[in-house]
């Protein structure tokens, strides 16, 4: 069935997947990579122009179930924004209104923990989507503070920041297409197996253990904004 013809009542499907115990362990766990991009960085002037997802089952990715959708904004996106994720107003201008991203994200992520790269950004853009159907976006996986928790068992100070493109370096693997809603959302999974994988080698990784280091981020993401 095409994805277009299922997002009709996402949101009610979504309220019937229930997220993994927090004992969970993270392999027997089903996650979903996200990423999105955006008109900006300030969330009460800038939108989403397109949403990347790719379903991971078993530590592995589900390319059959990725999900890339464009969003045509309300307002034509500025020249540095295009400059960034190469999307201009004419590329957005056929796209349906963001409405239908955000279905097509619910369905992907029923019953799957999310998995973001520095979360406080897509927290809080996808917040007042998911409030306005009345759902809670579930708690996450950070990947870039699953990053400095390696770093430090490795022994070494974690950067101040780590940009995907560079922890995908640092876990040298290629980074695919970058500020690409899809490409950025495949490098996210990607470094969050990894990731998962390594830090459970040093001791026994659970949905709780891996969404606790993205805990002080996710209590931030109300306070996000740019002037």
């Amino acid at each position: 069935m095409r994805l277009r013809a299922r997002v009709d009542g996402a949101a009610a499907r979504f309220k019937q997947f229930h997220q993994p115990s927090p004992d969970t362990p993270w392999r027997e766990a089903p996650w979903c990579a996200v990423d999105l991009e955006l008109t900006g960085l300030d969330p009460r002037n800038d939108e989403i122009v397109a949403v990347g997802a790719v379903p991971i089952v078993d530590g592995c990715l589900v390319l059959g179930e990725a999900v890339y959708e464009l969003a045509r904004p309300d307002r034509p996106p500025k020249t540095p924004a295009i400059l960034v994720h190469k999307l201009r107003s004419a590329d957005l201008a056929g796209a349906p209104p963001v409405d239908h991203a955000i279905d097509a994200l619910l369905y992907v992520l029923a019953g799957r923990v999310p998995v973001f790269h520095s979360s406080i950004v897509e927290r809080t853009f996808l917040g007042p989507p998911f409030r306005r159907r009345r759902l809670r976006l579930p708690a996450d996986v950070d990947t870039e503070a699953l990053g400095r928790a390696w770093l430090r068992a490795r022994g070494q100070q974690p950067p101040a920041g780590i940009p995907l493109g560079r922890l995908a370096a640092l876990l040298k693997q290629p980074a695919e297409d970058p500020h690409h809603a899809l490409g950025d959302a495949l490098t996210t999974g990607k470094a969050f197996i990894a990731l998962a994988s390594h830090l459970d080698a040093l001791a026994p990784q659970t949905v709780g253990s891996l969404q606790s280091l993205a805990a002080p981020v996710r209590r931030s993401a109300g306070r996000f904004a740019l002037p």
